[in-house]
């Protein structure tokens, strides 16, 4: 298919390609009608020939080229399922175009350090599990690494102590670098309530913006209501884009918290 596809990606070649789908044609006709030298529409043709797209049929002293459809058509399904399978995550192209347009707004409002602050947010989700086992993916540690980070991001240290004075972790990974949050704990009511900060960290660890995290879990006949607050402290002027992602991040983990208990539970 790649021998095809890049057969294919020369003009002249395509060319010639449409003008033998409708019917066999001598390479001086086609060198005719392509407006190009017969030598080189010889050339073009016998490396259509070679990906298998074309054949030739000795007519006499004439060499009338035919379409060999079997391998475009093999070509253009792969092409299909190709289109198929973008139309499938269409989603996550429309993600990037909002976070875009967030940093683009945000950029513009961060005029000055603590544009920010006091800023929130919250968030919710039914979850089909007992708050046990809600709970427990966000205390251990395993289980926390399991769904904490947006996509395409990996999990490299992840911690919630559940207790006052506990350590708040967050660090992941993608091709381009590394991010690292740091906090702490300040309130842990196993199965009910978990209140933290993060404070994300630039490259030379100095501290961009803080979140202060409220976590609330209540039981509910289906399983557990979770509810997500934060508020926005000590921002500075460059964690507009850190700030203009909150929104869709964090729809996007708890996304995949919601998978990670169904998966487990």
């Amino acid at each position: 298919m790649e021998d095809i596809a890049s057969a294919l990606g020369d003009a002249a070649r395509w060319q010639i390609v449409e003008l033998l789908a409708t019917r066999p044609r001598s390479v001086g006709e086609l060198a005719e009608l392509t407006g190009l030298r017969q030598p080189q529409t010889t050339k073009h043709l016998q490396t259509l020939a070679r990906v298998g797209l074309v054949a030739v049929h000795p007519l006499g002293q004439r060499r009338v080229y035919a379409i060999e459809p079997g391998p475009l058509a093999d070509f253009a399904s792969r092409v299909r399922a190709l289109v198929e399978i973008a139309e499938a995550h269409q989603g996550e192209l429309d993600v990037i175009a909002r976070y875009r347009a967030a940093i683009e707004v945000e950029t513009v409002a961060a005029d000055q350090d603590r544009w920010a602050d006091g800023r929130t947010f919250s968030f919710e989700r039914a979850l089909a599990a007992p708050p046990d086992v809600v709970w427990r993916h966000w205390v251990d540690p395993a289980l926390l690494g399991s769904w904490w980070a947006p996509p395409p991001m990996t999990v490299s240290e992840c911690v919630l102590e559940p207790k006052p004075g506990g350590q708040a972790v967050l660090e992941y990974r993608d091709a381009d670098g590394r991010y690292r949050s740091e906090g702490r704990v300040r309130t842990a009511v196993p199965l009910e309530h978990l209140e933290f900060t993060l404070s994300v960290l630039n490259e030379t660890g100095v501290v961009s913006f803080t979140g202060h995290y409220d976590i609330h879990l209540a039981p509910t006949p289906e399983g557990t209501q979770l509810r997500v607050d934060l508020r926005i402290t000590d921002s500075t002027v460059e964690s507009a884009p850190y700030i203009a992602g909150i929104g869709t991040g964090w729809a996007q983990v708890l996304d995949q918290l919601v998978h990670a208990i169904n998966a487990s539970h």
